[in-house]
């Protein structure tokens, strides 16, 4: 093999960049490698060793305790070598029904994500009351092509009907669709009982994935408007029309109805221990359901949607943000596996703007105030500073909530969430000790704010590769639009039914 890192030519940055080497005499004219990454710690879901890593046509090709002979070779000694963040839950210039489009495009979306060391998403496939899928996941594919991430989709169902269900399913997941989103809350896309247990079936019979929002739609509405009657309107009373009991009614319920029909789901966004435990009793009696959760409900509270005047509603998401004594639970909660996804649930809407938190008016009744924060950017750095910095997880862990359960879940592993041969070379850099103070500008988003502004984080990633190609050094992006890629995913065994059903009935086929 050719020289080793003397080789290699000037160093622009001491333990980052050296650049690319120049053939001695005596070498081979093509090197081995592509890429190598030496030098540093490499943190997998199953340990941590020190070693390189080859990367030829985008993959890992190898792990040794010495690469030389590479292309290009980057020094990371001292840093933390981790793959790429999976963020399976992100709502990225997603259509609404009134004809508007969100804020956050692809291009932008993923100069977040890698800034953040994300690499790949799973975005949704909106649909609309009366009309199909079909077209909305063709045209919704085609938006996602501009940006550089790697993408999934995920189809959201608002309205099972015969042609959705029957015609129209079959097709999306013959492209490569595997999971199906049902909200129990918000109008218009709320399903009844009735109609979620239709898209389960439907699921079941397709080897889908069904993932759930948890909350009880008709409890929600019959307080927010009492509270609204009580002049109670400000952002703060938003945590109030939605307290943990509604959410734990509805993610028992979510769960009762699926072990009946033996579909696999996930509970997605879970912000309190009373849902999570509903979760940990169902996997105690081997039901296949995964809960996920998300930084705003350990890093921001009810407290801040109580800020002065019209500012609480830069916090307001669903369910609502707690209180710091259910930091501590859904951290335990963590701890103990049953939360075993950490997504974003990127869901940007500006402060400002005809498409923001204001555009029903500075003030408007918090029924009427759009629902979500940005988050893409943030996602790994303050899971790494309230986790592993804080002592609370290990460095394995944090890959597994990051990356690597993720991938698992959506069908993606070991493409994803895994540095292995064969793996796509989505690899991150990452300065462990390093201490940031978020603010908006960091977080590279097309959003007008964050929710973490000033908040300081120990770790911080400083160089991302996506598929062997750095995107992202020192927050500098530098993919380029349209390089990103669709990833359809195929059958699975994890979300493949139990074969467990009341009497021996299996009702799906019927439906």
């Amino acid at each position: 093999m050719g020289g080793g890192a003397a080789a290699a030519g000037k160093t622009l940055r001491p333990g980052l960049w050296p650049g690319k080497r120049r053939p001695a005499i005596g070498d081979r004219v093509m090197a081995q490698y592509d890429l190598a990454i030496r030098g540093g710690t490499v943190a997998s879901a199953f340990g941590v060793i020190r070693c390189d890593i080859g990367v030829k046509d985008g993959r890992v090709a190898a792990l040794a305790e010495a690469i030389n002979d590479a292309t290009t070779i980057v020094d990371a000694s001292g840093l933390l070598v981790l793959p790429g963040g999976v963020d399976s839950h992100c709502h990225i210039e997603q259509p609404e029904a009134n004809g508007s489009v969100h804020e956050e495009s692809f291009i932008s979306a993923s100069t977040s994500a890698f800034a953040g060391g994300t690499t790949s998403v799973v975005c949704f496939t909106q649909q609309f009351k009366g009309g199909g899928v079909l077209d909305m996941h063709r045209a919704y594919r085609a938006r996602a092509a501009t940006g550089m991430l790697d993408v999934a989709l995920h189809q959201i169902i608002s309205d099972p009907t015969d042609v959705v269900m029957n015609d129209e399913v079959p097709q999306l997941v013959a492209d490569g669709v595997r999971s199906l989103k049902v909200f129990l809350t918000y109008e218009p896309l709320h399903l009844n009982d009735e109609q979620y247990l239709r898209v389960l079936a439907t699921a079941r019979r397709h080897g889908c994935l069904v993932t759930v929002h948890c909350e009880n739609y008709d409890a929600i509405n019959w307080r927010a408007q009492a509270l609204l009657a009580a002049g109670m309107t400000a952002p703060k009373y938003h945590a109030w029309s939605r307290p943990p009991v509604v959410e734990r009614e509805a993610t028992h319920r979510a769960i009762a109805l699926a072990e009946m029909v033996d579909q696999p789901i996930q509970v997605f966004h879970v912000s309190c221990a009373e849902a999570a435990e509903e979760i940990a009793r169902a996997q105690a009696r081997g039901v296949k359901v995964w809960g996920e959760t998300c930084p705003q409900y350990f890093a921001l509270t009810a407290e801040d949607m109580a800020r002065p005047g019209f500012e609480g509603a830069k916090f307001m998401c669903s369910p609502a943000p707690r209180d710091t004594a259910e930091h501590a639970r859904v951290w335990g909660m963590i701890q103990r596996g049953t939360l075993d996804v950490i997504s974003s649930d990127h869901c940007g809407y500006s402060y400002g703007g005809s498409l923001g938190k204001k555009q029903n008016g500075d003030g408007a009744n918090f029924d009427v105030v759009p629902n979500g924060i940005p988050g893409l950017a943030a996602r790994l750095p303050l899971l790494f500073s309230e986790g592993v910095s804080k002592g609370r997880i290990g460095i394995e862990e944090f890959v597994r909530l990051s990356s690597t359960n993720a991938a698992k879940l959506m069908g993606l592993y070991p493409k994803k969430g895994a540095i292995a041969p064969g793996s796509d070379a989505d690899i991150v850099l990452w300065d462990a000790g390093k201490r940031v103070t978020l603010t908006n500008a960091l977080m590279q988003h097309a959003i007008d704010y964050t929710p973490y502004e000033g908040t300081e984080v120990t770790g911080w990633p400083v160089v991302t590769f996506r598929r062997g190609v750095m995107v992202m050094r020192d927050g500098v992006v530098q993919a380029e639009p349209g390089t990103g890629q669709y990833l359809p995913r195929a059958p699975y065994p994890m979300v493949a039914p139990r074969g467990v059903l009341a009497n021996g009935f299996d009702a799906a086929p019927v439906l």
